[in-house]
């Protein structure tokens, strides 16, 4: 299979502002604390991508990006897999872009623990893992 093209963030808002679409694939309490401020700005959460991903045109240039990178990384490798030939990931995401100091519309909150979502979690040695 052919690899993920992947850009910078002061790439991806370079293409932003030259109208090129940039889909965020992050959930809407993520979006909701920060977004993007872009003027070609398109939102399907991850958790619904399957199911929606056809929303997104095929025949135009598209940026996938998500928090860090992650998820944004797997939502191109699906287009990918679907026909999708005009995709590229954003490397690092918003957390990225908001270091750069590019149009953001909120501010991002400081994770805690290194954990890329937030919430705890117990094992079953009853021990607190910060990670889920």
């Amino acid at each position: 299979m052919k690899e993920a093209l992947e850009i910078c963030p002061t790439t991806a808002f370079g293409l932003t502002e030259k109208g090129i679409l940039l889909v965020d694939v992050r959930e809407p309490e993520e979006v909701a604390e920060a977004s993007f401020d872009v003027s070609n700005l398109m939102l399907i959460p991850f958790s619904q991508f399957e199911e929606r991903y056809h929303e997104i045109p095929a025949d135009r240039e598209v940026i996938i990006a998500c928090h860090v990178g992650e998820r944004s990384l797997m939502a191109t490798y699906f287009l990918m897999n679907h026909g999708y030939e005009q995709v590229v990931n954003m490397q690092n995401g918003i957390v990225r872009w908001a270091e750069k100091g590019f149009p953001m519309k909120g501010a991002l909150k400081r994770k805690t623990g290194g954990c890329c979502c937030g919430s705890g979690s117990h094992g079953t040695d009853g021990t607190n893992h910060s990670c889920c």
